[in-house]
């Protein structure tokens, strides 16, 4: 749901990261929450980057949301110009499986905090900028909380389901349906 005033900036250094933040894209879309995403290199662009942390909380942002890989920059250099909350996500990378980019993120200096999901994981990093804006908005908590009580669901179901039929069959099951 991208519109003028988006709640959440989901940005990138590159459009080769989109295939992982496609995942934060989509979690805005089924909470119905408005986002925009753009590419913001921090080496490439960096004074489009730097006009981008300074001003989205005057254009009504309230999380970011950075995916980078390699040297990762992105997230920190947003998270030290802006007063909102950013999550990092380490975008892996073909020689160094993300390690780098990991590492690159979650090692900020103090005082400037970036929020950390696994590798490659933007569905994590989409759900946590939900839940955050959920802390002020009791219609996106409900729709978060039924979230989770699917969540719980479903694991209940496969219990159910893996008691039945026991490990062998189940396992069968689970390899016909992928």
């Amino acid at each position: 749901m991208t519109q003028s005033s988006p709640l959440v900036g989901i940005i990138m250094g590159s459009d080769s990261d989109l295939p992982t933040m496609k995942n934060a894209i989509a979690v805005c879309e089924e909470f119905e929450v408005t986002h925009e995403v753009a590419i913001v290199s921090a080496h490439r662009t960096p004074e489009r980057m730097v006009e981008y942390a300074q001003n989205a909380h005057k254009r009504g942002i309230k999380v970011i949301i950075a995916g980078a890989g390699g040297a990762a920059h992105l997230p920190g250099m947003v998270a030290s110009l802006t007063p909102l909350p950013v999550i990092g996500v380490p975008v892996a990378t073909r020689y160094l499986k993300g390690l780098d980019s990991l590492y690159s993120i979650v090692q900020m200096p103090r005082g400037i905090p970036v929020a950390t999901v696994a590798i490659g994981n933007a569905q994590n990093a989409g759900l946590l900028a939900v839940q955050i804006l959920a802390s002020h908005d009791s219609s996106l908590r409900e729709k978060v909380e039924k979230y989770r009580k699917n969540l719980h669901n479903s694991v209940e179901d496969k219990q159910s389901e893996l008691k039945q039929l026991g490990y062998k069959d189940y396992l069968k099951k689970r390899k016909q349906q992928s």
